[in-house]
Order: C-alpha cells, then structure tokens, then sequence
C-alpha cells in the first residue's frame, strides 16, 4: 500500500464544508483504500488526513488526475494555510491492529 500523510488548518467554521468536499471526491478514486481524518486536541480546525491506496500507481494517478486537482482547489479555499504533505509507503511494523481486527 502506498498513501500519504497532511497536516492542515481549516478556517474557522468550515469544518462541515471540508468534510462534504472529501466524501464527494472519496467515493470515486479508483485504488483508494481508507481516508482518515483525525481532529487534533489542541485545535479543533487543525486536521490531520491520512489516506491509502493499493498501490504507488494508484496514488501517482490519482495524485495527476484532473479531477484531484479540481478537488485540491476546493479544499485549498477552505485552508488557511497550504498543508504539509508526506508521500508515504505504508509498511506495519506490527500486526497487533490486524490481529485484533479480525
């Protein structure tokens, strides 16, 4: 699997809104396996997204398509800042979580 990791601030109020634009686009990402998006404590516009997908092609593809791109303009007015992006491929070094989901 291969995904990819941002830490984000929304402007104030514009949590629902983001959160609409990411289920609209999520649903049709072919290779998309998870999308997470965890609110941290200390600030609640602060948001941290972590998604995966099949593959480094599927990523890759996604991350080129027009269609992202389209998306990543509408979640980008809704910043206050650019986000901080880390490409990742995503190996568990333990298979705890696995075993306890099954």
């Amino acid at each position: 699997m291969y995904g990819t990791v941002a830490k984000f601030k929304v402007q104030p109020g514009k949590l629902d809104e983001i959160g609409a634009v990411m289920e609209d686009r999520a649903k049709d990402i072919p290779g998309l396996r998870f999308e997470y998006v965890f609110q941290t404590d200390n600030n609640p516009n602060e948001l941290i997204l972590v998604v995966g997908f099949d593959s480094k092609e599927a990523y890759q593809k996604n991350a080129e398509s027009p269609e992202q791109h389209e998306h990543y303009v509408r979640y980008r007015t809704l910043m206050t800042a650019d986000p901080e992006w880390m490409a990742l491929c995503l190996k568990p070094l333990s298979t705890i979580d696995l075993i306890r989901g099954s």
